[in-house]
């Protein structure tokens, strides 16, 4: 998912996801994409995005006669930055992937992890999608303008909640808004979770006054009416949902968050190849353009070393703009 805003901000962005390494059908060959033992990794706790994108896709892979009995498995922690020194401890493991995206480049930078992106070893950049902003059903903002005038006069006594540490899409959006809007940055009352699921049950039960989130985590409740919807971040509406975009809404900027997908370190060209084979059968099969529809997700495919030249730019990025904005 890349991240826009009027200064130049984040570079573009796939959004997503996670694919679970994926395997399929040529039998084990090396020009297949079969990789018995596949087990991927989601650096947050369930419900979230990157779990979410994970899960379908290996159930896409599989229905789509690519591969067999993916394990997909949570290690949470300090905003993907457990998960990414696992991974990076697998030194040469063919058999290990992450779901990863801009949260876990930003968490590195905050947390000071011992390790980096940069230490492992690009597969793909899946998806990009917008980030939306949301509220309880009985909360007292009906709309968006109504929501950033309380936050001008008290930005410290909203508290905004995101599914992902400082640094990460969910953190630096309501930064982006709150600048946008003549908000300090600093003064912003941000309350991180560890991944969607968690954020979910704080904006249902009222402990922040507003959420922040991926468009594709929170679908069922938007259309269920548990949660209401009072803007998307990006460039244009999201077709399907009644609501206006950051710039509509009078706010100079938006913003577009990013997925993919990470292997360990020390992999030989064959393990690597084979990974990104197996992605790249995954982007053009009807399952995964089904999911993509359904979730709200844009296609952003970038593979190998296109990914990784695309990482390092993110990696800056970020750098740059957490210390623009004082963070």
């Amino acid at each position: 998912m890349r991240l826009r805003t009027s200064i130049a901000l984040l570079g573009a962005a796939l959004l997503v996801i996670a694919v679970p390494p994926l395997l399929s059908t040529d039998g084990g060959t090396d020009a297949g994409t079969q990789i018995p033992g596949l087990r991927f990794m989601v650096p947050n706790t369930p419900g979230g995005g990157y779990d979410i994108t994970a899960r379908t896709a290996a159930k896409n892979a599989e229905d789509a006669g690519l591969t067999h009995g993916i394990e997909v498995f949570n290690l949470p922690g300090a905003g993907g930055t457990v998960g990414l020194t696992r991974l990076v401890g697998e030194h040469g493991n063919g058999k290990l992937a992450m779901s990863m995206g801009l949260g876990v480049v930003g968490a590195a930078h905050t947390n000071k992890a011992p390790t980096t992106l940069a230490d492992t070893t690009p597969i793909a950049r899946l998806t990009e999608e917008q980030d939306i902003v949301v509220v309880a059903k009985d909360s007292p903002y009906k709309t968006i303008g109504q929501l950033l005038d309380a936050w001008r006069k008290n930005p410290g006594k909203l508290a905004v909640g995101g599914g992902s540490s400082p640094g990460g899409p969910d953190h630096l959006a309501p930064m982006l808004m709150a600048r946008a809007a003549g908000i300090e940055p600093k003064s912003v009352n941000y309350v991180p979770f560890d991944g969607g699921g968690e954020l979910l049950a704080s904006i249902l039960g009222n402990k922040v006054a507003f959420g922040v989130s991926g468009v594709g985590e929170y679908l069922d409740q938007i259309k269920s009416g548990e949660l209401r919807l009072l803007a998307v971040t990006g460039p244009q509406r999201v077709p399907g949902l009644d609501a206006p975009t950051l710039r509509e809404a009078g706010l100079d900027t938006d913003f577009t968050n990013w997925r993919g997908i990470v292997a360990p370190p020390g992999l030989s060209g064959a393990e690597r190849d084979k990974l990104v084979r197996l992605v790249t059968e995954l982007h053009t099969s009807k399952q995964w353009r089904d999911s993509l529809k359904k979730n709200g997700w844009d296609d952003a495919f970038l593979a190998g070393d296109a990914f990784g030249d695309f990482l390092k730019e993110q990696d800056e990025e970020v750098d740059s703009v957490l210390k623009e904005l004082g963070l």
